[in-house]
């Protein structure tokens, strides 16, 4: 009787899953419903940009500027993102897909930006949705208006989404934007990392996903069917055989490339222009920790052509600022060691044996001291999965560890070894005459997840607007964490007992995590035009800079050059002092609601779901720049040199007058010909403090000497209300890229170099 009815219950599952797989649909680009901004509309804002830059050079007695500051987005994702699709799930807070076709309208009428590229990651990219992209980006281009002055520049771009176990195996996320978009100008297939999670894409879901969610949650049925048939497509798409050349490929594969030199040749072979700009360089969700970038800096794993820019903020956090503390420390035999609280930053290893001290009945006790150190070695054996080595343990009982406590914004679980200054101050010697170095311009980005390029523009909708997702309600919650260990232990586990039955999903902490998303930054770039090819070439020239999302005006000049004044990201040599000047001005005060050309460009309906109420609305005041902070970075000028030595920041800090239409600051360094060595300088023009989504972090509360003692998270599932945008004061911020400077008397800058700015 049992058999027969196991019998009978295993053909009505079947059934029940031949009707949900023949429900599920194929999700597609979707629609651009708005047409062309007025062109007094985008002329409108190249007008009060020049407005402002000519005010700012009358009074440092320059000429007006030949070019326009336009602002974008680089890294954006859709629907056609694996995780993208998961965070849109309604049991997730989501509110269903977000295709590329929304994107394009989100740019053109919520945010206003002038670019935006979007980068899907390739692994979840089948040939139809890689096809249906450039459909998509094409037409959005086509609506744009006169292609030397459109409204809008959409740029076609993947992901390539490396993650690695170890630290020697870790390169990281880079995204790939190309210059072409027309037929025959593109690569057939993007590329993926062929890492480990490819593979996880590609599992079966278990039953939980076949089963419980549409069942679960039924008048949402249709969107679960959706997801089983879009993890399907993704299967039934075939790897593309390894060590192929690129155009000998079958049309119809997956194509990869496990590591970044692999991808560089792949790229080289078809020859289309591209940039490969790393990013998340410093995030911890997924980094092993002792990750550094050290191992990327020679002539295999390096692209001088390609890779030169680094995203250093994003919605995922701040990945600029080099600290010297250590989350892991490796002893003479290579065997990961857990260090000590180091000033206020505490390893999450070293917390995760407090955890287990807490538990003990004898907190003093040699078997205590024991089960200490065991949680400490588990947690490191673990990577970037340690949390699970402590069962039990909640959001508070880890404090703010991994946290880099007097950092901008930091991204989660922070691995110093990727920030953008310890990066720029490296040197490779293996040609001595000729030592290989990082040449980087700053930017900023979104990484959004819900196709809204550039959600920066008003700090509300911490679900819409970042990536702060979670569990809608006690019940999805113990779903969604099932299998995980829930009750406290007295001893740690090892991870292999720990993560033996669990989804790729519920490894990594996205619970901590949902506290450190913030609404993202953007480009700001120097450009000739608006069109693809002025865009292009200031990206190429490095004249670009990153905000955390606001409209900051940055100018950063080398004065005294023998050639000219050189622009940010350019090169000199210099017999003398250098002279630097820096022009800042505020990012406009936002009006609420949206303009009315969003409200006739979009029906209401559109409008409200991207929008969620809200535009980009400038009025007529500026936010005040209070002052300038500048980064002196000396690259290494010996093999062995010291990183810590070498970066200088804040080096000098330039207090600006409380002035709403800008500031202008010059500086030198007297030191420079003393020195007898390159020398890179950037500035960062701080805003007034203006609440912005996320920016309390963990919220800690902290004692008499400043150090967190207890933490108020603002988590992304059911826990923090879903209108609480967990607002906190924020100093706003720009990041120009660096100018470097020799010692000598001939001049050099990157190819084309930048027209002089005011």
């Amino acid at each position: 009787m049992t058999q027969r009815i196991r019998a009978g219950l295993a053909t009505l599952m079947g059934v029940a899953l031949a009707f949900a797989l023949a429900c599920g649909e194929h999700q597609g680009p979707g629609t651009i419903e708005g047409a062309a901004l007025p062109a007094a509309v985008v002329a409108s804002r190249a007008a009060a940009q020049a407005e402002t830059a000519r005010s700012l050079a009358e009074r440092s007695f320059s000429a007006t500027p030949a070019r326009q500051v336009l602002f974008g987005d680089l890294h954006v994702h859709t629907t056609f993102s694996a995780d993208a699709f998961m965070m849109g799930l309604p049991i997730q807070q989501g509110e269903g897909t977000h295709p590329i076709a929304d994107a394009c309208d989100f740019a053109r009428y919520c945010s206003a930006v002038d670019f935006w590229s979007i980068t899907d990651h390739a692994e979840a990219l089948t040939p139809r949705r890689w096809q249906e992209t450039i459909d998509t980006v094409r037409q959005c281009n086509a609506m744009a208006g006169d292609p030397g002055n459109p409204d809008v520049v959409a740029l076609l771009g993947w992901e390539w989404t490396q993650i690695g176990r170890t630290p020697e195996a870790h390169y990281g996320h880079k995204n790939v934007i190309l210059r072409e978009w027309e037929e025959g100008r593109v690569p057939a297939r993007p590329i993926h990392s062929a890492s480990f999670a490819t593979q996880a894409m590609r599992q079966k879901p278990d039953w939980r996903q076949r089963w419980l969610l549409p069942l679960g949650d039924w008048e949402n049925r249709q969107l679960y069917f959706d997801m089983i048939t879009y993890l399907g497509e993704l299967r039934d798409t075939p790897l593309c055989p390894d060590d192929v050349p690129v155009h000998e490929l079958p049309a119809d594969c997956s194509e990869g490339a496990a590591t970044p030199d692999v991808l560089y040749r792949k790229l080289d072979e078809w020859a289309f222009d591209s940039f490969v700009i790393p990013h998340g360089t410093t995030w911890g969700i997924y980094t092993p920790p002792g990750s550094a970038w050290d191992k990327q800096l020679n002539a295999k794993m390096h692209d001088p052509a390609r890779q030169t820019l680094i995203e250093v903020f994003s919605g995922h956090g701040n990945s600029e600022e080099y600290r010297s503390f250590r989350e892991v420390e490796f002893a003479a035999d290579g065997a990961a060691t857990c260090p000590f609280i180091q000033g206020d930053y505490e390893p999450c290893c070293h917390r995760a044996g407090e955890i287990i001290r807490s538990r003990c009945e004898d907190p003093t006790s040699p078997e205590c001291e024991q089960r200490v150190a065991d949680a400490r070695t588990n947690f490191l054996a673990a990577g970037a999965q340690g949390r699970l080595t402590v069962p039990g343990a909640q959001v508070q009982d880890w404090g703010n560890c991994g946290t880099c406590p007097d950092c901008f914004l930091p991204a989660f679980n922070y691995r110093p070894r990727g920030a953008a200054q310890y990066i720029l101050a490296l040197s490779n010697f293996d040609d001595p005459a000729d030592p290989l170095r990082f040449r980087f311009g700053f930017l900023a980005s979104s990484d959004n997840h819900s196709a809204r390029p550039g959600t920066g523009y008003k700090e509300y909708g911490r679900l819409y607007n970042t990536e702060a997702r979670g569990p809608r309600d006690a019940t999805w919650y113990d779903r969604v964490n099932e299998g995980v260990p829930r009750d406290p232990s007295l001893v740690s586990v090892p991870i292999e007992e720990a993560a033996r039955h669990l989804q790729q999903f519920q490894l990594l902490d996205f619970e901590r995590q949902a506290s450190f998303f913030l609404t993202g930054g953007l480009v700001g770039l120097h450009a000739e035009g608006r069109g693809r090819d002025a865009v292009w070439n200031a990206l190429q020239q490095r004249a670009v800079y990153g905000t955390s999302g606001e409209r900051i005006l940055l100018w950063f000049d080398l004065l005294n050059a023998p050639g000219g004044v050189v622009a940010m990201g350019g090169d000199a040599k210099l017999a003398e002092t250098p002279i630097f000047r820096v022009r800042a001005a505020g990012s406009f005060k936002q009006l609420p609601g949206c303009p009315e050309v969003s409200r006739n460009g979009l029906s209401a309906e559109r409008l409200e779901r991207l929008c969620r109420g809200e535009c980009y609305h400038p009025s007529e005041e500026r936010h005040r720049i209070t002052r300038i902070e500048v980064v002196r970075i000396r690259p290494q000028d010996r093999s062995g040199e010291p990183v810590d030595e070498l970066i200088e920041d804040p080096w000098r800090t330039l207090r600006c007058p409380p002035d709403p239409s800008g500031c202008t600051v010059e500086f030198d360094d007297p030191d420079f010909l003393a020195e007898n060595r390159e020398i890179l300088y950037y500035v960062r023009a701080i805003q007034e403090p203006t609440p912005a989504v996320n920016a309390g972090l963990l919220r800690c509360e902290t004692d008499a000497e400043g150090r967190c003692i207890d933490v108020d998270p603002c988590y992304g599932d059911y826990r923090t209300s879903r209108e609480e945008d967990c607002l906190a004061p924020n100093e706003e911020r720009a990041w120009s890229s660096p100018i470097w400077v020799g010692p000598g008397y001939s001049f050099a800058a990157p190819a084309a170099a930048p027209v002089a700015t005011p």
